[in-house]
């Protein structure tokens, strides 16, 4: 007796896959920035929830041009949390720096726990309003998940395969970009994931000392009472938010190596 097998599906790879969503996620990205170009839309929406309210949109700037200054307040910080975080955490899972490590851990943890309104005080003595006191607290706030990440993604590599990489002909510096750092990306860009999200929500606080972005229509809106103002800028923002975090989810899954999925 003779039986039918079915055929597997096949299926995209993963790498595939998350390259697909990747691709998706920042089209939706750009069709975001669409859609906060569409200030009749916003106007309409906003006073359909809001209609005893006067004015629904702040009128001082688009919604567009508030994203982006925000996305650029944010990829700003992004970079300098990169730039600061990568060097500092392979200098501190080396042995030269290893003794560093619970000091710089905890002054991380410090900066994390200490509130981004009280570091823009503390800057705004030294480098006035605008930018970057802006930018000091933001990086400060958001170290720490990239750093530890780093660092747990470098320590986590084994020192078997360190060895082989010796043995095989490898200097320290082949030896961190071809397997360390390529073991270690996935823990590395969930540590961004979360900074990147950090980032976006706490850049709200820019407008304080004059640096712009969505936050300027939720502090117009706390302090006249307006919610169609706040919605105006909170909104975007959670939007922003959660397509970053997907799309640095798919990266994240797309640059991971096939081994170690």
């Amino acid at each position: 007796m003779s039986t039918l097998s079915v055929p597997a599906t096949r299926r995209a790879p993963p790498r595939n896959r998350a390259l697909l969503q990747l691709a998706l996620a920042l089209g939706v990205l750009a069709l975001l920035f669409w859609l906060f170009a569409q200030q009749n839309l916003w106007g309409a929406a906003l006073r359909w929830l809001f209609p005893e309210n006067r004015a629904v949109l702040f009128e001082r700037a688009t919604l567009l041009e508030l994203s982006l200054q925000h996305a650029q307040i944010v990829g700003l910080a992004l970079l300098l949390i990169l730039v600061i975080s990568l060097p500092l955490s392979v200098w501190l899972t080396r042995p030269q720096g290893r003794a560093f490590l619970p000091l710089v851990s905890s002054l991380l943890s410090v900066g994390q726990t200490f509130p981004p309104i009280a570091v823009l005080a503390l800057a705004l003595p030294s480098f006035g309003f605008g930018l970057r006191p802006t930018l000091i607290a933001l990086v400060t706030y958001g170290l720490l998940p990239v750093t530890r990440n780093a660092i747990a993604g470098l320590e986590a590599v084994p020192e078997a395969l360190k060895e082989a990489a010796t043995g095989m002909g490898m200097n320290a510096w082949e030896r961190l970009f071809r397997l360390e750092l390529p073991l270690a990306t996935r823990v590395i860009l969930a540590g961004v994931r979360t900074s990147t999200v950090y980032t976006v929500g706490t850049a709200t606080v820019a407008p304080i000392i004059g640096a712009g972005g969505l936050g300027v229509p939720i502090i117009a809106g706390l302090t006249t009472g307006n919610l169609a103002y706040v919605l105006e800028g909170a909104v975007p923002v959670a939007l922003l938010a959660l397509t970053a975090d997907f799309a640095l989810g798919r990266l994240e899954l797309a640059l991971t190596p096939e081994g170690i999925r």
